[in-house]
């Protein structure tokens, strides 16, 4: 189960809508082995297609040694779909590669880019070539109380 802070994912619904009618993508690092979605990371679709998307090299490269150096790990790894459905294509099946991560999925399709229209937010986990949908709860702060921004203080 993805446990996420309304915030974050709100940023990753204002993202998708923003890049239509390209697919955004992006990642929310975490604490290594908290499977606690903290730090929202937009990044650019080096691909900018709308039925594609490619992290920048260069972009990747800097996120990597960044959530090293902060004992981060990508704890969710979304993008969008701005034609189908929020279901990992084969592509991303193939490209998923953090056995750990949550894939987000947000289909910014049948209008949905416009504020107000419903979003189609999921997730899943992709180890192996095998997709799993997994449920998603949306929380105003974490289990223990504290906030996303509390939490990042005290890190």
């Amino acid at each position: 189960m993805l446990t996420i802070d309304r915030a974050t994912r709100d940023a990753i619904v204002a993202h998708a809508r923003r890049d239509h009618p390209d697919e955004a993508c992006g990642v929310v690092a975490g604490p290594v082995g908290s499977d606690r979605p903290q730090r929202f990371v937009p990044m650019l679709n080096a691909a900018m297609s709308p039925t594609f998307y490619e992290f920048d090299s260069g972009d990747l490269l800097r996120l990597y040694r960044e959530m090293d150096d902060n004992d981060e790990e990508p704890v969710v790894v979304y993008h969008s779909h701005t034609a189908t459905e929020a279901y990992p294509s084969r592509t991303d099946i193939n490209l998923a590669s953090e056995p750990n991560a949550h894939y987000v999925l947000v289909s910014t399709r049948d209008g949905a880019e416009v504020d107000g229209a419903p979003i189609d937010f999921r997730s899943y986990r992709i180890v192996d070539g095998v997709v799993t949908e997994e449920e998603v709860t949306v929380v105003d702060g974490y289990a223990d109380g504290s906030t996303p921004e509390q939490q990042k203080a005290e890190s």
